[in-house]
């Protein structure tokens, strides 16, 4: 279906466009003449490009129905009332290359309304990524690469195009603010006066659902402060929720909002291609201090009568009405119909884009012949290169013999952290001082004070899930790795951050999770953890270190900025805990780095063993002093240990060994898979010092061994 040049030139005719006048004065100077001819091509190409992008707009739209038609599940609702936000995009705005989707200046796309799915993988085929046909008619099928959300590629996934995972709402807004932060700090940190190496966008695209999550608002106030003007966000407004009309639930003026945070706000027609291009262009263009925001009317299911415009567009309820539609918009009876004439447009816009790629290339090739030390350390970043786990271990002093808080301790090792890996980042919601995590010399990120975009250090706020959210927005773009602090018992504000970083296997992000138990003492129950780090190890492949001592708390930290497989959970404690002195500094941490290895081996034959973690351990250890045929096994990380080989598991517990207890300031329920005798915390704690509520509760060596004189 090539676009007719009739119809080209009937709408330049329309248009006004000087140069189609058939009638002139004679004395018309061949340059008047020509100007008139260039502007007559140009207005030509320009209609012929729009033509070219409603009708890719509407086979999107068809390849939206017919998948989502074929697995009888999904969402319609936005990639139909979406479709021309999606041709402007990947057709005319964004720069990438399909051939090469991980080139580090890309532009970068969010669907925070990660429902939409099929909108974005539409997209992706027509781009030209390489997701064909047949992924498209096996959507939300098993082992396809076009799963009911959007997943970074991962071990299950591996689909090009797709930036980041997406479903819970209003944290794709967010993940896009630490996409633009990370790029702002590449193009800080790598950029030269005579280089320019990072100047890419990041584009967004969320519904109402993503702007009535908190969420978003904590990170858009975060993304106005420090002014990241490279992030765009696109408001699918169509005025509908999934269970009524959005007036049903919101009232707000979204643009005064918005306004008010310190956005660059629009508010266009989302179905008018040409007013759509424009304003991205003008987003784009606009370098103010300002992120954007476009506020898109749309109908939401455009192009089915049947249900656009009300919430019942939100499903497959249209699954019915999918032939009907298809004709309605000028399609073939053909199924996954895509025309010629949109695979041509299409090469020509790989065309172009690839021009911009090749001339980066030339720039980079010189960029790093003039600063081959900052090339290569750029390379290892995005290469994830770090030292070796066993290498970084050797290298960080010992920590000593003084008692003290793990947290310090994590303090001293941070730094240690920042000069073996450079693009290691850290940030806190408001807790640098008490966290410890704070990069000496480092900087502080953003804008204005003594902040400055090349910063290590990020001040979040009070926003803890927001945090989470732009670490794992800062860890998906690939070039740094992050790690956010609070306190341990405020996780709950950012777990769904965490659960959405260990599905999508994000290994450059960590949490600092301080204040670890009822320890903290006069603060009381509210801020009192007990139940929290079992909640936080019951999340599949997110590894939880909680250390001992400070040579534990070496290896958790080296564990989590080695680690490949996702992301990790330091654990770390506000008051202060011996030191292990009767066990040599590097076997602590090279038992630590296997999860669990034996503290105090049994000097008679077996009889006990002791399981214990973080503060609970000098407890075990104290017990365990005057009795010889009992064993300490510290296990900072159960997850890390589970991994081990059976051979190894079975010198730290060896299954000859039944009389086993465990010991942790938390909810006692994990540990029943190693012992059958647990002292925990089954209840919250209380207003005191810390000390007394330790003890009160049963957490002191000796009512271990008290407990321990019960067993048979």
């Amino acid at each position: 279906m090539k676009f007719s040049m009739l119809a080209i030139a009937g709408a330049a005719l329309a248009a006004g466009v000087e140069g189609f006048s058939a009638v002139g004065p004679a004395r018309t100077s061949f340059a008047v003449r020509q100007s008139s001819v260039l502007k007559m091509a140009e207005a030509a190409t320009a209609v012929d490009k729009m033509a070219a992008l409603a009708t890719a707009a509407n086979e999107a739209r068809g390849l939206a129905m017919d998948s989502i038609a074929a697995a009888h599940s999904g969402h319609m609702g936005l990639p139909l009332g979406c479709a021309e936000i999606g041709a402007t995009l990947y057709g005319s705005q964004m720069q990438y290359n399909p051939k090469d989707p991980t080139w580090i200046n890309r532009d970068r796309f969010i669907l925070s309304a990660g429902h939409g799915s099929m909108f974005l993988y539409s997209w992706l085929n027509l781009a030209g990524f390489d997701l064909s046909i047949e992924e498209l008619k096996n959507f939300r099928q098993h082992h396809s690469q076009t799963p009911g959300h959007p997943e970074f590629p991962n071990s299950e996934h591996t689909t090009p195009g797709i930036e980041c995972t997406t479903g819970p709402l209003g944290a794709g807004v967010s993940n896009a603010v630490g996409f633009a932060v990370s790029e702002k700090m590449a193009a800080a940190k790598y950029n030269t006066d005579e280089h320019t190496i990072f100047d890419h966008h990041i584009f967004a695209l969320a519904g109402d659902g993503c702007f009535q999550e908190g969420v978003s608002a904590e990170s858009a106030a975060f993304a106005a402060h420090e002014k990241l003007d490279n992030l765009i966000v696109l408001y699918d407004s169509n005025e509908v929720t999934l269970d009524k009309m959005a007036e049903y639930t919101q009232s707000e003026d979204i643009i005064k909002r918005y306004d008010a945070y310190g956005w660059e706000t629009y508010e266009i027609d989302g179905h008018d291609l040409a007013v759509v291009e424009e304003t991205i262009a003008a987003a784009k263009a606009s370098n103010n201090g300002k992120p954007k925001f476009i506020k898109c009317n749309t109908i939401i299911g455009k192009g089915m009568e049947e249900t656009e415009g009300t919430n019942a567009a939100h499903g497959e309820a249209g699954v019915p009405y999918v032939d009907k539609a298809r004709a309605n918009i000028g399609l073939p009876e053909e199924k996954w119909f895509v025309s010629e004439g949109t695979r041509d447009f299409f090469s020509t816009v790989q065309e172009k884009n690839m021009k911009i790629y090749n001339d980066w290339h030339a720039t980079y090739a010189a960029w790093k012949a003039a600063n081959p030390a900052m090339a290569t350390e750029l390379e290892n970043a995005v290469a994830d290169v770090t030292p070796s786990a066993e290498e970084m271990i050797a290298s960080i002093p010992e920590m000593g013999s003084a008692a003290e808080a793990t947290r310090v301790s994590g303090f001293k090792v941070i730094q240690e952290i920042a000069k073996a890996v450079p693009n290691y980042i850290s940030g806190s919601a408001d807790l640098h001082g008490s966290t410890r995590n704070y990069i000496n010399d480092g900087g502080n990120f953003g804008a204005g004070f003594d902040k400055s975009y090349k910063g290590k250090n990020l001040y979040f706020g009070i926003r803890e899930h927001s945090m989470g959210a732009i670490l794992n927005g800062i860890a998906y773009h690939g070039i740094f790795k992050a790690s956010g602090s609070t306190f341990l018992v405020f996780v709950d504000y950012l777990r769904p951050t965490i659960r959405v970083a260990s599905l999508a296997e994000l290994n450059r992000v960590s949490y600092i999770l301080t204040h670890d138990s009822i320890g903290v003492g006069e603060d009381g129950p509210t801020h009192q953890p007990v139940e929290t780090v079992s909640g936080l190890r019951v999340i599949p492949n997110l590894d939880v270190f909680r250390p001992a001592d400070a040579e534990e708390t070496v290896a958790a930290y080296v564990s989590s900025v080695t680690r490949k497989e996702g992301p990790t959970a330091l654990i770390l404690s506000r008051q202060n805990l011996a030191q292990n002195v009767d066990m040599p500094a590097m076997e602590r941490r090279a038992g630590s780095l296997k999860g669990a290895y034996v503290a105090k081996k049994e000097t008679a034959d077996l009889d006990l063993i002791i399981i214990a973690t973080g503060s609970e351990v000098q407890h075990a250890l104290a017990a365990a002093k005057d009795m010889p045929s009992a064993r300490v096994v510290s296990m900072p990380c159960m997850e890390l240990y589970e991994r081990q080989s059976d051979d190894y598991k079975e010198t730290v517990l060896p299954s000859t060994c039944t009389k086993r207890i465990a010991m942790e300031a938390g909810v006692s329920g994990l540990w029943y898979k190693y012992a059958s005798k647990v002292v925990g915390v089954d209840r919250f704690g209380f207003s005191a010092p810390g000390d007394i509520v330790m003890k009160e509760l049963g957490m002191s060596s000796e009512n271990l061994a008290a407990e321990i004189s019960t067993m048979n």
